[in-house]
């Protein structure tokens, strides 16, 4: 397994890459990309597009410490260079010096920072604590910094009469721009009427939810082991669940106005989504005939968005083929070190048309959260 210190040791291979290592001990530089660089201000066709990153992460020290120190650290995952938890933690902690200098060298005019809920498993009162400590923060930082970083709040979803006023709170008064979502509730499915409130709160307030997966317990025997796989098959699979339940129990026809980005590319989903509309033909039986979607499984594809973290222009023409440019927004997942250059990532994928590279790279993020790129 390739470790950092093996990394390091190839420096001379590295260094002709232009990759470097910035203060918070995370790489920046070329991700198998060999397209030019790009730098800010980003133009295509002689015109200026803001890029805006909607998959970019944080952490607030205060709100982790609301858990108790091991507890807190129990939901921060051990990457694959060897880092401890601790480090990892660290990371995520916004120094604006340091995060702005890593998002020049990205070409990142702004990022949608979002926090992935750790809190769910906490009981009412300790859960709103945090959130109402991160969202607070949150708005905060984004104030400090407008033209550089907006955010996704936290919500105490597993209460869902509460998440509605912080949901309410937090785009009314504190100007965030929706809310980040896990994959599941304790296990329940978001298509669970239980949440119908958080779903239509959304709508009247014209947000989107992004869902970030943060794992699937029950498999976590079958994913252990080398290859990281809670991540690297885990997570994929928990947003393809959460969005084919949104889909075949009715919750899209039920909120057709409801805006979802899905992080990841969508997971699986779009790479394999037409056997979805075979489903319920092959074994009727296996679907419910009191849901009657109003249209074919795959259609509600055209209502989602996606992020572009899906690593080829190969795979990134077949999420454009499937659900279409106009729903594809860029994502890095920052500091997590999947996707170091995204804006080059979109520039290298050849199938693209200029309008489309615009579009994913901010046209569209800018719409869907109601700002002008």
């Amino acid at each position: 397994m390739t470790t950092r210190r093996h990394f390091l040791k190839t420096g001379g291979a590295a260094a002709a890459t232009g990759i470097v290592f910035c203060g918070c001990g995370l790489l920046h530089g070329a991700h198998g990309q060999q397209s030019a660089r790009q730098k800010l201000p980003v133009m295509i066709g002689g015109k200026r597009v803001k890029t805006i990153d909607v998959h970019a992460h944080c952490q607030f020290p205060e709100a982790g410490a609301l858990l108790g120190a091991s507890a807190a650290a129990g939901h921060v995952p051990t990457l694959v260079d060897g880092r401890s938890r601790s480090e990892v933690a660290a990371a995520a902690f916004i120094e604006i010096d340091k995060r702005l200098a890593a998002m020049d060298a990205q070409a990142v005019d702004m990022e949608v920072l979002s926090i992935n809920p750790f809190w769910y498993g906490s009981e009412r009162d300790v859960a709103g604590q945090i959130v109402k400590l991160q969202n607070e923060k949150l708005a905060e930082l984004c104030a400090s910094k407008p033209d550089r970083f907006a955010a996704f709040a936290s919500l105490t979803l597993q209460a869902p009469d509460l998440a509605v006023q912080e949901l309410e709170t937090a785009v009314r008064k504190q100007r965030l721009k929706g809310a980040a979502i896990g994959g599941t509730v304790n296990g329940e499915a978001f298509s669970d009427p239980k949440f119908h409130p958080v779903w239509a709160k959304a709508e009247e307030l014209d947000v989107p939810l992004f869902i970030h997966p943060t794992g699937i317990p029950e498999l976590a025997k079958k994913l252990a082991g080398n290859g990281w796989l809670t991540n690297t098959v885990g997570y994929p699979l928990e947003t393809t669940i959460a969005l084919s339940h949104l889909i075949f129990e009715g919750t899209f026809d039920r909120f057709p106005k409801l805006k979802v980005i899905a992080a990841h590319g969508g997971g699986y989903l779009p790479s394999y989504a037409d056997r979805s509309d075979h489903a319920c033909l092959a074994s009727p039986k296996s679907c419910n005939p009191n849901i009657q979607l109003k249209k074919a499984p795959t259609e509600y594809l055209k209502q989602i968005y996606f992020d572009s973290l899906v690593f080829t222009p190969e795979a990134i023409r077949h999420l454009v083929a499937q659900v279409g440019a106009s729903q594809v927004v860029l994502g890095s997942d920052y500091p997590y070190p999947f996707q170091l250059q995204p804006v080059d990532h979109i520039f290298a994928s050849q199938s693209l048309s200029d309008d489309h590279k615009a579009d994913i790279l901010g046209r569209t993020a800018a719409r869907l959260l109601n700002f002008t790129a």
